[in-house]
């Protein structure tokens, strides 16, 4: 009885631990199948979500927009992108989101129903980057690819970063607002192309709603039927021709696969982009700007030494990258430096018609009486001595300035000279003192000796200098001081042979180690045809230069020409008063649209005042380079050779172009090596007006 028990009892407890195990069991497949239903509800929520923004973008296939639906990302096994959207505007990689609560942006982070999801930009940013790369190859530059969050059930527009956020409502509209980047020829290619780089995600692909009548779904949908590999080299010549087609203020998508290269290099230090002039050093900068905005937190600085070049090249970047151009600080070099010195209480107390007469009464007690007189008897050749190789390049002593190579000067100057060079100078310094008042040179050592203590912490995470060539060795030391030696951080643009201010250096002398593929040198030319290029070097054919790298280079350089359409246009007339008739003839004889292309470039001021009258009384709309912005006008641009500097135009006019320039020599003496010094510079000048022409360069003379 007692052993029949204990076998009853074993049984029982055998027969519950199964109970026990089935029961856990059952409730493992019942939770197993909620969780189930749950992901199956959310999925065919998502497929809704995703049906309605499709919808949506299905509209603008009638605009020439094409929608690729539920691609597999390469280089995974499993991930896939909601959609790619190409048109006009360019591309954009979408991830479509159905989420209950509205999305928030909150530190710069995004949240929804009071979690972060900022999981989901990064991993739209990832997928960003592989279509970057993927439509590298076609030449397209970066900030044509846009990353988009759409929320289906919601009303958004808003941007984190470079990402655009926008409901299912906002998306057509804002899409449909984006300016033209491209042509229906290049949409066909890169879809195709985009296609094969993202292929279906499965087989078959998931339903998407009905397109609008009279479109064809595979058409909207799916790239077009391949006739045939595309011709990668003829869509970016056709880019290029349709670019050069626009307005000249419409900035260009595509870019030469080495000029893209460059925009997208990573470098473990300062770089340099040189090369002649119409290699696409600007387009490179530019674009630079922006790759670099898009990648990080913090701001970017594009500085250069002309104060007309930013409010034109910071209009450019809106209309070419206008998620980050909030994020990147265009500045002429003295504007920024007087505002670094302003925002730490550092008083500047600027005013260049003091700083003037000071330096004259220097002139009047110590100069004009002294040896300076056998080299130079005019002021100003002395005047850029102070401002250029001694305060430009931050020289404290004499025996430094004693032993300086005086770099793109002419004139020897032995100790004796250099001795009264350096006692003018520091007449000069009293007479400023005591009238309390700084020059631009001041600015510059009072901001460097800010920043020196403070290299890398500036808030740029990135500069970028534009005609570096311009800056006196102080600004570039004082730039260089903000981001340091940092990767990426400072990228030097500019060419030794457009420099059109006297004095020159090294990078080396400023600290700034270029080495290897840091320094890269173009050669491609991209806006002169063969006539424009070979008149512009046979005005500096035989004046060889140094170049910022210490390297002397001759005045006529080896180009690889891409461009052959441009013609030079000489108009030689006997008087003035014929010469500018006949510029009258040429001016009127244009289109309000080739007006706004067109540009009248003079040497010196008393020569702009003078057209400016001619061209007014005329009835000739004008618009000064001093006030272009980079919008398009209706009206013929008119300054300087120097003002031209960094930009293009499809007419360029230059009146009285082969007039020599003083050469500061009173009559009946033989001009020295100052005069050989000045013709040199304007000869350098005249290169970089001539060079600004793309289809006519206009050049008037008066021979008598």
């Amino acid at each position: 009885m007692v052993a029949g028990s204990s076998r009853g009892a074993a049984a029982g407890a055998s027969a519950g631990r199964r109970a026990q195990q089935a029961r856990r069991q059952e409730r493992l497949l019942r939770e197993q199948w909620q969780a189930a239903r749950a992901r199956a509800e959310r999925w065919e929520a998502a497929s809704e979500g995703e049906q309605r923004v499709a919808a949506q973008l299905l509209m603008l296939t009638e605009r020439g927009w094409r929608l690729l639906v539920d691609r597999r990302w390469p280089g995974t096994r499993a991930a896939n992108v909601d959609m790619l959207l190409i048109g006009p505007g360019g591309v954009f990689v979408i991830d479509v989101k159905n989420w209950r609560a509205a999305p928030e942006i909150s530190g710069g982070r995004l949240r929804a129903g009071g979690f972060s999801r900022d999981e989901h930009r990064r991993k739209l940013l990832a997928v960003t980057k592989a279509a970057e790369s993927a439509v590298a190859s076609l030449g397209m530059s970066p900030v044509a690819v846009r990353p988009l969050l759409a929320f289906a059930g919601h009303r958004v527009d808003a941007e984190l970063g470079r990402v655009r956020l926008l409901g299912e409502r906002e998306i057509g509209p804002a899409l449909l607002s984006e300016r033209t980047r491209l042509s229906g020829e290049s949409v066909r290619a890169l879809t195709e192309h985009l296609g094969r780089v993202f292929p279906e995600y499965q087989a078959p692909p998931p339903a998407a709603p009905s397109p609008p009548a009279g479109t064809s779904q595979d058409a909207a949908t799916r790239p077009p039927e391949a006739d045939g590999l595309f011709d990668l080299d003829g869509l970016r010549e056709a880019a290029l021709d349709e670019a050069r087609r626009a307005p000249i203020e419409q900035w260009m998508t595509f870019l030469d696969p080495d000029q893209l290269a460059l925009v997208r290099r990573n470098w473990a230090g300062p770089a340099r982009i040189s090369g002649p002039a119409g290699t696409g050093k600007t387009v490179i900068a530019l674009h630079r700007a922006a790759y670099l905005a898009q990648r990080t937190n913090g701001r970017v600085l594009y500085v250069t030494f002309a104060n007309n070049l930013p409010r034109v090249q910071a209009t450019f970047l809106k209309t070419m990258a206008p998620a980050v151009a909030d994020r990147i600080d265009f500045r002429s070099l003295h504007s920024w430096a007087q505002e670094y010195l302003r925002d730490r209480g550092i008083p500047v107390h600027l005013h260049k018609e003091k700083a003037e007469t000071a330096f004259s009464f220097a002139w009047k007690h110590l100069g004009r009486n002294s040896c300076l007189t056998e080299i130079d008897p005019q002021h100003p050749y002395w005047r850029e001595e102070i401002d250029y190789v001694i305060k430009g390049r931050g020289i404290t002593s004499f025996e430094e300035y004693a032993a300086l190579p005086r770099r793109r000067r002419r004139a020897g100057l032995r100790r004796p000279h250099r001795q009264a060079v350096w006692s003018l100078y520091e007449a000069y310094e009293a007479e400023r003192t005591e009238r309390a008042v700084h020059d631009f040179n001041d600015v510059l050592s009072l901001a460097l000796a800010e920043a020196a203590g403070r290299t890398g912490h500036s808030g740029y995470t990135a500069v970028v200098v534009d005609e570096v060539q311009d800056l006196t060795l102080v600004g570039v030391r004082l730039l260089h001081a903000l981001v340091g030696d940092t990767p990426n951080g400072l990228l030097l643009v500019g060419d030794g042979q457009q420099a059109v201010y006297p004095g020159g250096f090294r990078l080396s002398d400023a600290g700034i180690d270029i080495r290897g593929d840091r320094g890269q040198v173009l050669r491609a030319n991209y806006r002169n045809s063969k006539e424009i290029v070979d008149t512009a070097l046979s005005v500096v054919a035989e004046d060889a230069f140094e170049d910022l790298d210490g390297l002397r280079t001759p005045g006529r350089r080896d180009i690889d020409l891409t461009y052959h359409d441009g013609e030079v246009q000489r108009a030689v007339h006997p008087t003035p008063a014929a010469h500018d008739e006949a510029l009258l003839t040429a001016l009127r004889g244009l289109t309000p649209q080739e007006l706004a292309g067109s540009a009248v470039l003079c040497p010196a001021k008393r020569a702009i005042e003078h057209y400016q009258r001619l061209l007014t009384r005329a009835g000739l709309p004008v618009c000064s380079l001093d006030r272009y912005d980079g919008h398009p006008v209706e009206a013929v641009k008119l300054g300087s050779y120097r003002r031209a500097k960094g930009l293009e135009f499809k007419r360029v006019y230059l009146p009285q172009h082969d007039t020599p320039p003083p050469t500061g020599c009173p009559a009946g003496r033989t001009p020295g090596e100052t005069a050989h010094e000045r013709a040199e510079l304007a000869r350098s000048q005249l290169y970089v007006a001539m060079t600004r022409a793309r289809d006519v360069l206009w050049l008037g003379s008066v021979c008598a």
